[in-house]
Parts: C-alpha cells; structure tokens; sequence
C-alpha cells in the first residue's frame, strides 16, 4: 500500500487522517505529498491501524500524538492534564495587557503549564509561577517549560495552599481556568472530555466552588491593583462577576472570546 493510498483509504477526515499519518510516519505535510507514491511496510501498516482504532473509539487526537498547539506553542499533553483549547488564548491575552513590566504572575491549576509558558515565553521580563495539586500535570508543565526555554517557578499546592508569605500582597496578576463544568453535566461522558482528567473539569459540586476559593483568597496575595482573571463557563459569567463583587474588586467585567461566550471575567484588587 503506498502513502497516498493509505490516505485515501484512512477511516477518519482528512485533516485527522494526515494528522496521525504525519505521527506515525514522522513526515511533515510536505512528505506526505512528496512522498506519496512511498509503499508502506508492514509495521507502519499495523501502527496506523492501531491509531486509526484509538480515534475511532474516541480518543482525542491531542492524546494519540501526545501534543497540542496553544497560542503557537506546540505542548506535550497526556492524559494526566487538560487539553489545551483555543479559548483559553483569551485568558493569556487579557493577562499579557494586564502584566506590568517586570510585573510576578500566577497560574493557577496549571495542567499542562499552557497558559503559565505561553505568558512567559511572550513576556519574557515576567516573573510567573504556576501551580497545581497534580504533581503528574506539573511533570508535563515542567516539560513543557522546558522545551520553550522559559523560566516558570512550579509548586505543587491545593489552590492557596503552599504559597509561602513572600507572595503575600506581591503579585501582580492571577490566572485561573479551574474546573467549573456542574458535577453530573452531560458533557462529560461525551467526546473528548470522556478522557480528560475529571478532576480538572468538574469541582464535583456546583462548577462555582474552585471559583469561589480563587476569588476569595486573591486579596491576600495581590497587590494593590493587582488584576484577578479567570475563565469559566457559558453561563457563569453574571455569577463570577457577583463573586468579584462581593469581595470587593473593582473594574469587574467579562470579556468574550471568538464565539462571542463571555469566557473570562475579573477585576482589580481596590
């Protein structure tokens, strides 16, 4: 079977078959056109087959090639973290305007280090820590700051936790996209978050109680001005922002992202 008959035949569409038919044969897009007329062996045969299988059952692309791009970074994902989603790019751009120069930014509930290494990687006169109770998520965040050459300070910390007392009143920004999906949402036993980590997208309460800490606890470790973002569901955005409130942020406000879902809400500290 040559290449260009293997593509013809693969089971999935075509962005999907070429995506596993680069993994698997190590060829970029070009090679697989400059190629096409390669026969493949046996082996690489039976390795196709096998991905093709673990697609059809479901399993995310982004697991299978154990990668994703996020604001044109490409990242190593597993199973052990989120997938990193476009979306999420809005709560790295609200952060980027908002981060003064040689400004300290936190992550919290990094999975995959994705919105701590890109912020670094842009900015790169920032101080950004990043943190998360999974010490297998900060294994592929480490990795992940690794590879692009960025300097993020990893702790392992149940959201405020381990946060020593020189961060007290010291940042200048906190990042959150905690787990906010409703326990028992459809959503979960559909697609691709089937195989996410359930922990990092349900609280297994209302989707509002990681929000609530994060709100609550802010104060003590921003600075005066210092801003608060974080992302959160379809329809959680009057709520957060009633949180912002409550504890005495100002400029609250909710942004959209490209779908026009208000994704992100914050404030500053007063």
């Amino acid at each position: 079977m040559s290449l260009a008959a293997a593509l013809r035949s693969a089971p999935l569409d075509t962005l999907e078959n070429r995506i596993l038919l680069s993994h698997a044969l190590q060829l970029t897009r070009i090679q697989l056109i400059t190629q096409s007329e390669r026969a493949l062996n046996g082996d690489e045969v039976l390795q196709l087959t096998t991905l093709f299988e673990r697609r059809l059952r479901g399993e995310p692309i982004a697991y299978i090639v154990g990668e994703r791009e996020f604001f044109g970074l490409p990242l190593q994902v597993t199973p052990a973290v989120l997938i990193p989603r476009p979306e999420t790019e809005l709560l790295v751009e609200l952060a980027l305007d908002r981060l003064p120069p040689g400004g300290w930014g936190l992550d919290m509930g990094t999975g995959s280090g994705a919105i701590a290494v890109a912020i670094a990687h842009t900015r790169t006169d920032v101080t950004m820590t990043a943190l998360d109770i999974s010490e297998d998520a900060l294994m592929v965040a480490r990795t992940n700051a690794q590879r692009h050459c960025t300097s993020v300070h990893f702790l392992q910390s149940n959201w405020y936790d381990a946060l020593g007392t020189d961060m007290r009143h010291a940042l200048d920004l906190i990042a959150a996209n905690p787990p906010y999906i409703v326990a028992g949402d459809t959503h979960l036993s559909q697609g691709d978050l089937r195989f996410e980590p359930v922990g990092a997208l349900t609280d297994h309460a209302d989707g509002l109680s990681a929000l609530r800490i994060i709100t609550d606890g802010a104060k003590a470790f921003l600075k005066p001005h210092g801003w608060l973002l974080m992302e959160h569901s379809y329809d959680q955005a009057e709520t957060v922002r009633e949180l912002l409130t409550a504890q005495g942020f100002t400029e609250v406000q909710s942004w959209n992202d490209l779908a026009g879902i208000a994704r992100v809400s914050g404030g500053r500290r007063a």
